[in-house]
């Protein structure tokens, strides 16, 4: 089963998410997409990474390669987030670059071919207009392909609203 939950910032989408894995079979996998870069990141992963633990998630960090990614078992994950994943193989040295929006695609199949359920997160883009320069324009549409393509290959599709989930394609567990 795939999922794709959708919202904007501070919208509850993660929160959402991690309610539809508390409800799926064990094992559960959270794959933690932020890069470390100084030690308040570093702190404040410690802290996600505690809190998860209590809700039997075992947590694998991944901020590149998807494609590449062994999970250590099977069951439910939760990747959190592709907005992090599109910025980091955007512009990482070592990400995709201009391919980053195929590179998460071949990604999320691989994590998909090795568990019952995928539960992925993302952003909502261009809800507040599509005229944006430079970087931003090719962030957004970058993030926007991947969401469309894994909306489209989705069991469900949920965008996250106040809290509130609307089911756009799919239906509630």
């Amino acid at each position: 089963m795939l999922t794709l939950v959708i919202g904007g910032a501070a919208s509850g989408k993660s929160a959402f998410a991690e309610s539809l894995c508390l409800c799926a079979p064990l094992p559960r996998t959270y794959l933690a997409t932020m890069q470390v870069w100084d030690a308040e990141c570093a702190a404040r992963v410690a802290k996600h990474r505690a809190m998860r633990a209590e809700k039997q998630f075992v947590t694998v960090e991944c901020p590149l390669h998807l494609a590449r990614l062994t999970l250590p078992r099977r069951g439910t994950v939760l990747l959190e987030d592709l907005g992090n994943l599109a910025a980091n193989e955007l512009y990482d040295p070592n990400g995709a670059g201009e391919n980053a929006a195929a590179a998460i695609l071949c990604g999320i199949e691989n994590i998909a071919q090795q568990c019952e359920n995928l539960i992925l997160v993302s952003n909502e883009v261009f809800s507040g207009g599509a005229d944006y320069a430079g970087d931003t324009d090719r962030y957004l549409r970058t993030l926007a392909a991947v969401n469309n393509a894994a909306a489209a290959h989705a069991d469900a599709v949920v965008r996250v609203v106040c809290g509130i989930p609307v089911y756009y394609k799919g239906s509630e567990r």
